[in-house]
């Protein structure tokens, strides 16, 4: 199977695994706000952010070794799970340790009354990543996906014993995820016979150093993309303004406008699987920089086409995930969505970038560019959220990452270069700015304007986006 086929085969498992996952996470909005008070609905997300802060940490960049060691043929996969392992499990005990004591550090008091449910979802979550990553290191993605959809099928279960049926809210959002987090990495290693390839005697110093220099500047990296999501809450929970209303409830009004911007995340997470793998296996080819070609100007252009069409249809979804029909304050959801759709297409673009930094194994690059756009992003959330509030974190949001963008395009392309085309994505990303003061402002015919634009986009990518997609097919 050549690489082109390779790429769009695995495209295809990982979405059947994942998007019924993604999806329902998304459907659960409704049931969370149906549940769940604002207030509380910023706690979640907060305590849900804080793991991902924390999980990189205390695995050791897990997801990103993992995947590099384990798909590379010159390391043994048996020393490459137990080194992992091992380390994961480290990790793991620091997690018990240390967690119940962050609820003492001034602006972490949300983690009060929920420090060892944290503990234990960030330990489940590891030990997951761990049994997944590597049955995608062995090129299993069937069993891959299989596990996603039994994992779609566990956690909506949890969730209606939890948060339905024993009306635990925030409590029964962390127990629903440990469940079925805990009982898909008892399927990952009981199906894919993982006992075989973990043994003491597997376990390598020598690998062990390779993967922590490797990962170590990933590490900062992965914590800085969540501290730049992170501080965005905390920022909104603990700021005061005479200005604009901050506090809980609106740190649980952002939370809740990413949902729809989650579409996109959704979508490029489920590519970049696939992309990660081929970028790894192919970074040796001869015509790599054609690879990286075609296939970026394919994506590039999808990406910017289902944004305009999610921007477009942000009012009418936005409506039906955010039910205000309990609490009205979700009713004003819908007008800081559209800027966070547009940082969402730069994130899956970074997130791409990155991965050329991976696999060349430039990872520090990686760091410095992620590093930028934290600061600005914490800079930009200072300044702009006591003055517009819930749309100056969104705004810091969507230019800290458009930063982070333009660092990467130019410096990734020194590592291995491909042809970009400025003007296209400055005047799309032009054209999705109309279009989100347009939704923000809602002027007369507002729908007609925002229908037209969308169409102009959708023209506009049309012959770069299907030039490349029949040059991949064609192969």
């Amino acid at each position: 199977m050549n690489k082109y086929k390779k790429l769009a085969s695995n495209t295809m498992i990982f979405a059947v695994g994942n998007f019924g996952a993604k999806i329902l996470v998304i459907l659960l909005t409704r049931l969370y706000t149906k549940h769940i008070n604002p207030a509380d609905m910023g706690t979640k997300e907060l305590l849900e952010t804080m793991a991902l802060f924390l999980q990189p940490i205390f695995t050791f960049a897990l997801q990103e070794y993992l995947i590099r060691f384990g798909l590379d043929k010159n390391y043994d996969k048996k020393a490459v799970f137990t080194t992992s392992a091992c380390l994961t499990f480290t990790g793991m005990a620091a997690v018990i340790l240390i967690v119940p004591g962050l609820r003492f550090i001034p602006f972490l008091d949300f983690i009060t009354g929920y420090s060892l449910l944290l503990a234990i979802y960030t330990c489940t979550s590891a030990l997951r990543m761990l049994c997944a990553q590597f049955v995608r290191s062995r090129d299993m993605v069937k069993l891959y996906a299989v596990d996603g959809i039994l994992a779609t099928g566990t956690l909506l279960i949890f969730t209606f014993i939890f948060i339905v049926g024993m009306k635990m809210g925030v409590k029964g959002f962390l127990l629903s995820v440990i469940c079925s987090d805990l009982l898909s990495a008892v399927f990952l290693y009981v199906t894919a016979q993982l006992n075989k390839f973990f043994n003491k005697r597997y376990f390598s110093i020598k690998l062990a150093g390779e993967m922590m220099k490797f990962s170590i500047p990933l590490i900062p990296t992965i914590v800085m993309w969540t501290i730049t999501s992170l501080s965005d809450r905390i920022f909104l929970t603990y700021m005061h303004s005479s200005k604009v209303s901050l506090g809980e409830s609106a740190a649980g009004i952002y939370g809740l406008a990413n949902k729809i911007p989650n579409l996109i995340s959704m979508v490029s997470t489920i590519f970049f699987q696939a992309w990660n793998m081929s970028a790894i296996t192919e970074n040796d080819s001869a015509d790599r920089s054609k690879f990286y070609e075609r296939v970026y100007s394919a994506y590039e252009s999808m990406l910017f086409v289902a944004a305009a069409g999610l921007i477009m249809l942000t009012k009418p979804v936005t409506s039906f995930l955010a039910t205000s029909s309990t609490y009205s304050e979700y009713g004003t959801v819908f007008i800081y969505t559209p800027l966070l759709i547009i940082a969402a297409i730069f994130t899956a673009l970074n997130q791409f970038l990155g991965g050329i930094y991976s696999a060349t194994k430039h990872t520090q690059n990686s760091f410095w560019t992620s590093f930028a756009a934290c600061s600005v992003n914490l800079f930009l959330n200072y300044i702009m959220i006591p003055v517009i509030g819930i749309h100056g974190a969104a705004l810091a949001t969507l230019l800290s990452y458009y930063l982070c963008f333009w660092a990467r395009i130019i410096d990734a392309r020194y590592y291995v270069p491909f042809k970009f085309d400025g003007v296209r994505c400055l005047a799309n990303t032009g054209l999705l700015t109309i279009m989100s003061i347009i939704v923000i402002k809602s002027p007369p015919l507002w729908a007609l304007w925002l229908i037209m634009i969308f169409v102009v986009v959708a023209v506009y990518n049309f012959k770069p986006m299907m030039t490349t997609v029949k040059k991949v097919l064609n192969r």
